[in-house]
């Protein structure tokens, strides 16, 4: 079997697999960051699959993703979250990291949400905004579509202008004024980490035009466009400040503790933007 037709038949395999344990239909897919999978407990009717027992999933190593996908409703809204993401940094490849949006596709999503803990670029941005994505920049060095291209799982080179949708991200910030929840627009830029920048890098992508940073996502939304998923949605919790300029040293189990302190505004933001997506 070539590799092209492995993937499509691991996807399939795996998608044939979860229809059994939990059904089909299902229309919104989330990607829940580092410290952000408290959305988990407002989904209705949930059912949860540990990533070990899916075929063919890889299984999450980081602190702060439980490692789970999590199946049930939110409002009217048939759901699929990731608690817990697939990093580049981990070991794994940009297939690995990818499969389960190209799997969330195939259980019938038409809505991808992805979420991740960031650092700041934008100086007029502070610890514990949250960002809506409008673009990003792609500075892992690679990117998960290299390789044979499957016709059947999307197009050899897909067009990644408007890749965030503007509707979704007007009703996010429609949102966030009737809740009272404070968001920012912008750039993220994706790395491979697990370093985080030094000064001179983030003064580099600032001046590129970046606004937070952070060591995912990117590979999620490129195959999300490639696989045909209809509208991504994007927003970034900035857990601390990357300007460049002196701000303290950044460990992870600080910006663990930061998107916990943003959990609950980032949950009821994500919470009535899929209710009325």
């Amino acid at each position: 079997m070539s590799e092209i037709s492995k993937l499509r038949a691991m996807v399939n395999e795996t998608a044939s697999y979860l229809k059994e344990k939990v059904g089909d239909g299902w229309q919104v897919g989330i990607i829940l960051g580092s410290g952000l999978g408290g959305l988990v407990d407002y989904i209705d009717d949930k059912k949860e699959v540990p990533y070990s027992e899916i075929l063919n999933f890889p299984v999450s190593t980081v602190a702060g993703h439980r490692g789970e996908l999590v199946f049930g409703k939110i409002g009217e809204k048939k759901v699929v979250a990731m608690s817990g993401r697939f990093h580049y940094y981990e070991g794994w490849n940009m297939q690995e990291v990818t499969f389960p949006v190209r799997v969330m596709k195939a259980l019938g999503i038409e809505l991808l949400v992805v979420s991740n803990a960031a650092g700041g670029l934008n100086r007029e941005f502070e610890v514990g905004d949250l960002m809506i994505i409008t673009d990003h920049i792609n500075a892992m060095g690679t990117n998960p579509l290299i390789g044979p291209n499957d016709d059947e799982l999307g197009p050899r080179f897909p067009d990644m202008t408007n890749l965030y949708s503007k509707r979704l991200v007007a009703l996010a910030q429609e949102i966030a004024l009737e809740v009272g929840v404070k968001t920012r627009k912008g750039v993220y830029v994706a790395v491979t980490g697990p370093t985080y920048e030094t000064p001179a890098e983030c003064r580099m992508f600032r001046i590129l035009g970046g606004d937070a940073i952070g060591m995912s996502t990117v590979p999620e939304v490129i195959v999300a466009r490639h696989s045909g998923i209809k509208e991504i949605f994007g927003i970034s919790v900035i857990t601390d400040m990357a300007t460049g300029e002196g701000h303290p040293e950044v460990s992870h189990e600080e910006v663990l503790k930061v998107a916990r302190s943003v959990e609950p505004k980032f949950v009821e933001l994500i919470k009535r933007l899929i209710e009325r997506a």
